[in-house]
């Protein structure tokens, strides 16, 4: 029995020494991965005399090949052609907090209000097509959205509304914004979210969610079933899938660029967080052009960025490697409008 007993204590503090050994044999979250061709165009957009720029939220491009703007600033949603020529506002009046703008297949145009909790469908000319949601109502219903990220849609016009802030869920519409069914929850499980912050559909029908707290990108089939997630990836805030079924994401907690295969592997990256050109704070829509121009939404530098291919023959990995998750975090200020309370009056 004391033989035994003595076994039992060893084992014990074995184990002990193992765990205690284990963070320094931990090997990094992420590596170096190749650095994909591309550099920062300076001052494309040329905005009116007068305009000023502040929280850039999203950016979606069109048939024609036109870019519209999202921000937080009036004009909250402006058009500019493929050189970055200034052409007119939209919706003036209709957004409170803009949060995500998408194009469908007939140039409509898609936007998603966090602070007025509406997704509107809003065609070529200017005219609200569609309203999802109403006017400053928050709550969770058939009908009803509590601060909504992002929508995306399927081949044959239903649409993917990811009901982020709030609800926590994926809510499914036919292309006439007729409910059909919603899915998740908050949590880490399969099917739960932490902030599904962002939503594609694949060739396939296939609906990609960026769960953006978890760290994850979640695929479902059409109608809500999990199929499998990606993880190690970084912080999904934006995603976009090109024709070759790639998929783009915009890592807005390690502030990069990353293009990811059809299996989930990173194929590449650029970026880094700072406040220079070609750096991202924020880094949370993006949208790829035919010629596969970049376009991103950069929030807390107020400004959009373009990124352009730059062939090159040298092949280098990225000098970047994400360990801290940058402009994250506060504590309560401690100062002399905190201490009020306790200085007599005069």
């Amino acid at each position: 029995m004391r033989e035994c007993l003595l076994t039992l204590m060893y084992v014990a503090l074995l184990c002990t020494s193992l765990v205690c050994q284990e963070p320094s044999q931990q090997t990094p979250a992420f590596q170096a991965v190749p650095e994909l061709p591309y550099k920062a165009v300076s001052n494309f957009f040329k905005f009116p005399e007068g305009m000023s720029s502040g929280e850039s939220s999203a950016v979606a491009v069109n048939s024609k090949g036109h870019i519209f703007l999202f921000q937080r600033v009036k004009p909250m949603l402006a058009e500019y052609d493929e050189h970055g020529a200034f052409i007119r506002s939209i919706g003036e009046g209709l957004f409170t907090h803009p949060h995500g703008l998408r194009i469908d297949a007939e140039d409509n145009l898609w936007t998603t209000d966090d602070g007025n909790h509406l997704v509107l469908k809003i065609d070529p000319s200017g005219k609200v097509l569609l309203v999802l949601g109403r006017i400053n109502t928050a709550a969770e219903a058939d009908w009803l959205f509590n601060r909504p990220a992002d929508v995306a849609f399927a081949k044959n016009g239903d649409v993917y509304v990811a009901d982020g802030y709030g609800n926590s869920r994926i809510v499914k519409f036919d292309r006439d914004g007729n409910f059909i069914k919603a899915w998740g929850k908050y949590g880490s499980g399969t099917g739960e979210f932490d902030l599904p912050h962002t939503v594609v559909v694949d060739r396939e029908g296939r609906v990609y969610v960026g769960d953006r707290e978890n760290q994850r990108i979640q695929i479902f089939d059409a109608d809500g079933k999990f199929l499998r997630q990606w993880t190690n990836i970084g912080y999904p805030y934006g995603l976009v899938i090109t024709p070759d079924q790639h998929v783009w994401m915009a890592d807005g907690g390690y502030d990069r660029i990353v293009e990811l295969d059809q299996e989930g592997r990173i194929l590449g990256a650029f970026g880094e967080p700072g406040h220079k050109p070609g750096q991202m704070a924020w880094a949370h829509f993006i949208a790829v052009g035919p010629d596969q121009t970049i376009y991103l939404a950069d929030v807390l530098n107020w400004r959009f960025q373009v990124f352009v291919r730059a062939e090159s023959a040298e092949k280098r990995l990225t000098s970047y490697i994400p360990s801290k998750r940058m402009f994250w975090g506060s504590t309560p200020s401690v100062g002399w409008f905190s201490k009020q309370s306790e200085i007599p009056m005069k």
